[in-house]
């Protein structure tokens, strides 16, 4: 058994389901109240199974494993084997977040971000960019310069997964079950830990009317520190395109809505990644990202954070167009995201400073 810290309750029970499954203890670190929810009452994550009309609902004290919870200041990293690092860039640098952050890193556990957003120590395993130059994509840098690059890997969370209106924060449901795709890590038995944890997942069944099944959502480790990066051009396609200057539109319409455009953005961003280092073997098709796209009638999350008043999201918009500065590229479609996002951000933290004051 190992022992798996992940921050961030929400999206990261998700993959803590999946580990307990495979019998193995994981710690969510979350706010004081969802601490308490779900020590109380465990989680519960639903999956949509192929061949079954029902969702799955898989509650966490029916499982091999455990699931814990802990608020930031009363988690010890030396304790676990691994970190999962599934909250949203921007609130690793929060206050108590933050130094258990530091921790994580005086500690040298390993870490695998389940992030769209790649931590910089992630991207110094990447000889080819200027690290300094995207810097100002974060919202603290800094933060992560304790952070040892052989012991920071990226797993791409193509997993989509929501929250149910009108009920606890400790249940989740998932909308889109693919898997979680990881680059090794540099550090030898840091990747074996991560395959061993693939093994175990792959292995594990859960019993529904006396029937082992198979569900869905899985860790997959992969040689090439790339596969990770094939989020990107979905992001830039769909996810932030989502955002218009009046508004937001349903993930299926900005990528339907102009599908030769689409595939041109898409193609723009794959290339991009390609020069970074990618094998195209690495990367999605888009005609099988665009058929994804035509499910998710929502907006993607960023476009919510970003018109429900946030001061920050994740700007991997901000980060691509820096990356393809650094190679003399541009796309004027990249570029009109970039500055509607800008320029909302702008008139969020303008509008919670004049509530402030």
């Amino acid at each position: 058994m190992s022992s798996i810290l992940i921050l961030g309750a929400s999206y990261g029970s998700l993959l803590a389901t999946r580990l307990a499954m495979a019998g193995h203890r994981v710690t969510l670190v979350c706010t004081a109240p969802t601490a308490e929810l779900i020590n109380r009452e465990g989680t519960v994550v639903r999956f949509p199974v192929k061949g079954r009309e029902a969702l799955v609902e898989v509650r966490s004290g029916d499982l091999p494993g455990e699931v814990l919870a802990a608020t930031p200041q009363d988690v010890l990293p030396a304790g676990f084997d691994l970190a999962v690092l599934g909250m949203q860039e921007a609130q690793y640098a929060e206050g108590k977040v933050r130094q258990l952050m530091q921790r994580i890193a005086r500690a040298r556990i390993p870490c695998l971000a389940i992030m769209n957003m790649p931590p910089p120590a992630y991207l110094r395993r990447i000889p080819a960019l200027d690290l300094a130059a995207l810097a100002g994509c974060y919202t603290d840098a800094h933060l992560w310069d304790a952070f040892d690059p052989d012991l920071v890997t990226l797993a791409s969370p193509d997993p989509q997964a929501f929250r149910p209106a009108d009920e606890g924060k400790n249940v989740l449901q998932v909308g889109l079950p693919t898997n979680f795709k990881a680059a090794r890590f540099a550090d030898e038995a840091a990747t074996a830990l991560l395959r061993r944890l693939e093994a175990d997942i792959e292995a594990a069944r859960f019993t529904v009317d006396g029937e082992a099944i198979e569900l869905p959502v899985k860790l997959k480790v992969h040689d090439s520190l790339f596969v990770p990066l094939a989020k990107w051009p979905m992001l830039i396609t769909g996810n932030y395109r989502c955002i218009r200057a009046d508004g937001m539109i349903p993930i299926q319409e900005a990528v339907h809505g102009d599908l030769a455009l689409s595939r041109t953005i898409y193609e723009w961003v794959s290339d991009l990644c390609c020069r970074l280092g990618a094998d195209r073997a690495d990367l999605v098709p888009f005609e099988k990202y665009a058929a994804a796209a035509a499910s998710l009638k929502k907006p993607s999350s960023a476009a919510r954070a970003l018109f429900g008043g946030a001061g920050h999201i994740e700007r991997v918009d901000s980060l691509v167009q820096r990356i393809a500065a650094q190679f003399g590229l541009a796309h004027p479609a990249l570029d009109e995201t970039v500055a509607l996002v800008d320029a909302r951000l702008v008139a969020n933290r303008m509008g919670r400073e004049a509530v402030a004051a």
